[in-house]
């Protein structure tokens, strides 16, 4: 199972160590070369995911009595516990949206006027703020289960 998870770690450690390397060293480089060799780790990391998902069957199935007592799961806290989670991701979401209008255009005031930065940094967190919102909604309502 090793040799698995180190076929995955592999192409995306030789990814990190091209780009470090062309960082470091900037030269032209042809384009079938950055190809193959993007296509190459990807499918050693498919390959690698591919095993330890089908190889990895066999110690969730050993496993089984270990989960036994997770049996107390009914459908309806199941489907409450999806509910808690939705304030928190779509709050998420939405100062996601709202954090890259309101960031870019931060940028465009600093570089024009770099005393505006502290201002600026407010209004960013006014937006992150809706996030750490619907979070906060979340743990209140996971408090009444």
């Amino acid at each position: 199972m090793t040799w698995l998870i180190a076929l995955m770690v592999l192409p995306v450690a030789a990814t990190l160590g091209a780009g470090l390397w062309l960082e470091l060293k900037p030269r032209r480089v042809p384009a079938g070369w950055l190809k193959g060799g993007m296509l190459a780790n990807v499918l050693l990391f498919g390959l690698g995911l591919a095993g330890v998902m089908l190889l990895g069957v066999q110690e969730v199935l050993a496993a089984e009595p270990a989960a036994a007592g997770l049996m107390d799961i009914s459908m309806g806290k199941g489907l409450a516990l999806i509910g808690i989670g939705l304030p928190t991701a779509l709050a998420a979401i939405g100062a996601g949206i709202a954090l890259g209008p309101v960031g870019s255009a931060s940028l465009a005031v600093i570089a024009e006027k770099p005393e505006m930065f502290g201002r600026t940094l407010i209004y960013m967190g006014l937006a992150e703020g809706i996030a750490i919102y619907g979070l906060v909604m979340s743990i209140l309502l996971l408090g009444k289960i």
